[in-house]
């Protein structure tokens, strides 16, 4: 063994670029007549590769980054090829690759990559990621360090302690002790595959863990919306004078019930985005912010009324910002004070209108859904409930239509 020199040469895979342009660079391990083949997990422009230096060309921060972590690579074989010639026992290539391979695995640990995860997202923030999405990221890490450390007595776990089970006495703890539904679970779930799966990528892992499970996605909840008598009950609450927030907030939650407009997107409503029509009517018309779906909903007079009662001159908004924390708070004490049976959320309000407010009125879901923002008819589909009421005017319209035909054979 001792006069077999191992070679190790990289090259770039040009046959598999990605959709920028760019091929994988891989590594082939030869000892004696053994040959073995990795993935460094990286990848450059083949233009910029040099197939001499086995490097990257150029002075760029990627260059260096990229030549900086192939250096690294290299060094972990050669400290894999001479652990394994110290052991005196017969190996070849293969063997090189696994030792080499495990050990970085051994290394590359799983809290510590998700939090990589979570700082990457942050730098997204502002961009295509709202702020508030972080905490369902920082929810599910605080969530997976404390099921580690009760399950495992230790604060982080290498990707080569991981196996199947794992998921799912993750799942178990999660809907048992954390009383999780199965469709938060499912996100869960996902966050904690996609940090499996860019480990693999990055080769610090040799398999893809968890690939082959499937988590099921669970039942959503059934959106809930107020009935006439409920909403009724919102209207006649009175305040004192030391309930202004309380009273803003229902007048904003009652405005977004006739209006359907979810509250990151009422809270940015601006005086430009009333438009009247030919016949003078009041319309709002702007983009959601989730869906990017241009909105065109006309104000129904008790809209208007709220609208006017809400205005002031001092700011730039139609209506008055109200921080997500307080607005929520306040709308729970609303719904425990109107003695509602079930409390009211700032969705309450779209769902309120997508039903309430149109769908029983015979306007076409079509309709409700452009209103609403939606992508696609099959998200309203879940406001489209039967209710009895509903139902007795459908079949009193059907006799009514019906009582004069007549059956010939």
């Amino acid at each position: 063994m001792d006069d077999m020199k191992m070679k190790v040469l990289l090259y770039l895979k040009k046959s598999s670029r990605d959709r920028s342009g760019k091929a994988p660079i891989m590594g082939r391990i030869t000892l004696g007549r053994s040959v073995a083949q990795f993935s460094c997990k990286l990848s450059c422009n083949p233009d910029l590769w040099n197939s001499r230096e086995s490097r990257v060309d150029g002075k760029s921060r990627e260059a260096v980054e990229v030549n900086a972590k192939l250096d690294n690579l290299l060094l972990a074989v050669q400290a894999s090829y001479q652990s394994l010639l110290a052991k005196g026992a017969p190996f070849d290539a293969t063997d090189i690759k696994e030792h080499f391979q495990g050990n970085r695995q051994a290394r590359c640990m799983l809290i510590e990559r998700l939090d990589l995860l979570v700082k990457e997202r942050e730098k997204h923030v502002g961009i295509d990621l709202k702020a508030r999405s972080m905490y369902n990221y920082r929810s599910v890490r605080n969530r997976l360090q404390e099921f580690i450390r009760q399950q495992y007595n230790a604060t982080d776990l290498a990707f080569s302690q991981l196996t199947e089970g794992f998921i799912y006495e993750f799942q178990t703890f999660c809907l048992g002790r954390c009383g999780l539904q199965e469709s938060t679970f499912f996100g869960t779930a996902s966050l904690l595959k996609t940090v499996c799966k860019l480990a693999y990528r990055e080769g610090l892992t040799d398999v893809l863990l968890f690939n082959k499970v499937r988590v099921e996605r669970g039942d959503k909840k059934t959106p809930k919306a107020l009935d006439k008598a409920a909403l009724d009950k919102l209207k006649a609450l009175c305040f004192d004078g030391l309930d202004g927030d309380m009273e803003t907030s229902r007048d904003v939650f009652l405005f977004a019930c006739y209006t359907g407009a979810a509250y990151c997107d009422l809270m940015a409503l601006r005086p430009e985005h009333l438009v009247r029509d030919d016949e003078g009517a009041l319309w709002l018309k702007f983009s959601r912010q989730k869906t990017s779906v241009l909105c065109r909903i006309k104000l129904l007079p008790e809209a208007l009324r709220l609208l006017e009662q809400l205005h002031s001159d001092a700011r730039e908004t139609l209506l008055p910002y109200m921080n997500y924390a307080t607005y929520l708070s306040c709308l729970k004490a609303i719904s425990l004070r109107a003695g509602l049976s079930l409390p009211i959320t700032t969705h309450t309000a779209r769902h309120t209108f997508a039903t309430l407010i149109t769908l029983e009125q015979g306007v076409p879901i079509e309709t409700v859904s452009k209103m609403l923002g939606h992508s696609t008819v099959r998200m309203t589909e879940r406001y489209a409930k039967v209710t009895p009421q509903k139902l007795f005017e459908e079949f009193d319209r059907l006799i009514a239509f019906t009582e004069d035909l007549h059956l010939t054979i």
